[in-house]
């Protein structure tokens, strides 16, 4: 067990966060494009607000996703490092007339983060803002402070200038590993593993993406088909194996003898001396407790973790 892990799990760790995506939306327009391009209501976020949120294409499918954080003249998209010039692209396409200018600020915004059970802890002992709800966020000095997390450990994110972000020297650093390994852990899903454009909303199981009252946007049309219709036929769901040797990626998963799924990203656990996972399931194999298998190994279904602090 490293100490980033060990940290991570029964401290706070810090997490290198610049290799992600930063973009600044700004215009009259703003509020309006998003709210069109988005799963979730934008229009509604106030200053110091935030939401996260699915980018779909026509039909339906999970093309990226982001943190979205509103200020008072302009929004800021955290996003997955793979997907930063994609959602620039996909958003310029769709700029017709409207008063909105997209800004990487990748390279000038940096960004760490503090996770685990003390990060609460940490952050107040460096007065800095606690802010309480998910996305929430708050100014301090030349940073700002933001209630996020990508382990599904308590968490936050600290942005500014690289030189003016602020330093935990009694932190331990957590590296890439360590961080996938507590991710999956907790069942988190992420974008670009467990997520993709093969996939609809609603099969993710994280509801909070979405919003059903906020009127059109692209790809509105297939989740309220599939809204109506009352389920999807297939889940992203955590499975627990017995053993420690980490699956490949679509490696299958059978119930009852028969194949139900597919895994999309797994890790040993050194605590749980097992190996979580996360895969697609079939609805009547995805109930948190039904016992499964991949290949000739025992496992059992667990609920993802789906909120995104």
């Amino acid at each position: 067990m490293t100490e980033g892990y060990l940290a991570l799990r029964n401290t706070a760790g810090q997490i290198d966060l610049s290799s992600r995506g930063h973009i600044r939306v700004t215009g009259e327009d703003r509020s309006r494009l998003l709210h069109a391009m988005t799963t979730n209501h934008i229009q509604s976020l106030v200053p110091g607000a935030g939401c996260y949120a699915f980018f779909l294409n026509a039909v339906g499918r999970v093309l990226a996703d982001a943190n979205v954080l509103c200020f008072d003249d302009y929004f800021l998209l955290d996003t997955e490092p793979e997907t930063r010039m994609f959602i620039m692209e996909h958003l310029e396409k769709y700029i017709i007339a409207d008063d909105v200018t997209l800004e990487d600020v990748t390279e000038s915004l940096h960004a760490t983060g503090i996770e685990g059970p003390d990060a609460e802890a940490v952050l107040r002992k460096e007065r800095l803002p606690v802010p309480e709800v998910p996305l929430a966020h708050a100014a301090s000095g030349p940073f700002l402070v933001v209630r996020a997390s990508g382990t599904g450990a308590p968490g936050f994110r600290i942005f500014g200038p690289a030189e003016s972000l602020p330093r935990f020297p009694e932190i331990v650093a957590a590296s890439v590993d360590d961080v996938r390994t507590v991710r999956l852990e907790h069942f988190y899903p992420r974008y670009g593993e467990d997520i993709t454009t093969a996939n609809l909303p609603q099969e993710t199981g994280i509801m909070e993406a979405l919003h059903f009252n906020k009127g059109c946007y692209l790809g509105q049309e297939i989740v309220e088909r599939v809204r109506s219709r009352g389920h999807v036929n297939r889940m992203l769901a955590g499975i627990l194996a017995d053993g420690t040797e980490v699956f490949e990626r679509g490696a299958k998963i059978s119930f009852e003898g028969s194949e139900v799924g597919e895994i999309t990203s797994s890790a040993y656990s050194p605590a749980l001396n097992a190996t979580p996972a996360i895969g697609y399931v079939r609805i009547n194999a995805a109930k948190p407790g039904t016992r499964l298998s991949v290949g000739q190994r025992g496992a059992q279904a667990v609920a993802i973790k789906s909120s995104r602090s």
